[in-house]
């Protein structure tokens, strides 16, 4: 008997990986729920190509029709728009908040790619708290030059001295202000050479006492949301793998940076001293046509990070067109604005929400 030689080369014909499904229809009704969809594979014809190549098309994977029970990942490819043209406020430089959203009304629609739902769905939403202190002659001191910048120069004397009688009522008296006074004095001088001697570390040494820290967590601004999805692509016959292939590349060049072209003065060449922000993406969950009715919701996003692995499995096999067997592709999007409380409300004046799951 011959040995076959080894060949990591697999066909479409496959009975595993033969697609029962291959259409350009998109959705299908709960009237045809349950009966039998199969159609015969068809070619892409070169109108289609043509369309799929102008973004008139959309991607996706797998290439199953949907129905209105289906549940999937609808990404939009939109050009960016910068903040000065999206602000709705008087400083055009400063976004307004709710911006960013899905619904934006400024913006230029590329592509769309339907994903299955990831095997990790999951959101996290976090805010900046710090520790803040601030002991009591610091807070004497914040007070009080708070006060003189309030004086009137007519009156500056007498003010200044009722400023200073208020100084010693809030560190305990002008006694315990005196004594502070001299500690800093003291503390200063051991400072002249190269000690470091605080007014908190003589009062602990010489009365076993500290300032009160007054400590408290206060709030120090929003962050930014990252989502990172993973998805395993199988292709099942060679119209798939063709999408599975477009879909990839479609991801990369809407994150790469794009080159500004401009002709240069003397005409005898261009210059790239530019380069554009790359387009951003829209992330919806839905259910059929509509929007997901429990899963969060996406403000626009950047796409930070695009990673495929083309050996799933752990072995390299492709079929005849080199398409790899199995994929996996890791996606890191980034929100381009915070999550704001107006963004749960369609009027907060008048306490209406808006509609839609759990929110952002």
């Amino acid at each position: 008997m011959t040995e076959q030689p080894f060949s990591s080369k697999v066909n479409y014909d496959t009975p595993e990986l033969k697609s029962e499904i291959d259409g350009e229809s998109l959705f299908r009704n709960s009237e045809t729920k349950g009966k039998s969809t199969t159609q015969k594979p068809t070619a892409v014809t070169a109108e289609t190509s043509q369309k799929r190549s102008k973004g008139l098309l959309p991607l996706r994977y797998p290439k199953d029709i949907l129905d209105e029970f289906t549940d999937y990942l609808q990404i939009n490819v939109i050009e960016y728009t910068p903040i000065t043209k999206n602000s709705r406020q008087n400083a055009k430089f400063i976004g307004s908040p709710g911006s960013r959203r899905n619904k934006s009304e400024a913006k230029k629609l590329i592509r769309t790619i339907i994903l299955p739902i990831p095997s990790n769905v999951q959101d996290g939403n976090t805010v900046q708290y710090e520790d803040s202190r601030l002991n009591g002659l610091t807070g004497a001191v914040a007070t009080a030059a708070s006060d003189f910048t309030k004086m009137e120069m007519s009156q500056l004397g007498t003010d200044f001295a009722a400023l200073a009688e208020r100084f010693g009522n809030n560190v305990g008296g002008m006694g315990v202000a005196q004594d502070l006074f001299n500690k800093f004095i003291v503390s200063s001088a051991a400072g002249v050479v190269g000690g470091n001697v605080s007014i908190n570390s003589l009062l602990a040494r010489e009365q076993g006492i500290i300032f009160n820290p007054n400590m408290e967590l206060l709030f120090n601004g929003p962050t930014l949301r990252s989502f990172r999805f993973q998805f395993k692509m199988t292709p099942r016959n060679e119209k798939e793998s063709q999408e599975v292939k477009q879909i990839i590349r479609e991801f990369k060049r809407s994150m790469a940076p794009k080159v500004t072209t401009t002709q240069s003065e003397d005409g005898l060449g261009t210059n790239n001293l530019f380069l554009k922000t790359p387009d951003v993406f829209e992330l919806t969950y839905k259910q059929g046509n509509g929007e997901h009715k429990f899963l969060n919701r996406f403000k626009q996003c950047a796409l930070q990070d695009i990673s495929v692995n083309y050996t799933a499995e752990g072995n390299y096999a492709t079929y005849d067109d080199g398409t790899p067997v199995s994929m996996i592709m890791d996606l890191t999007f980034k929100e381009l604005e915070p999550v704001y409380d107006t963004d749960y409300y369609e009027d907060k004046s008048t306490n209406t929400q808006a509609p839609g799951g759990v929110g952002y």
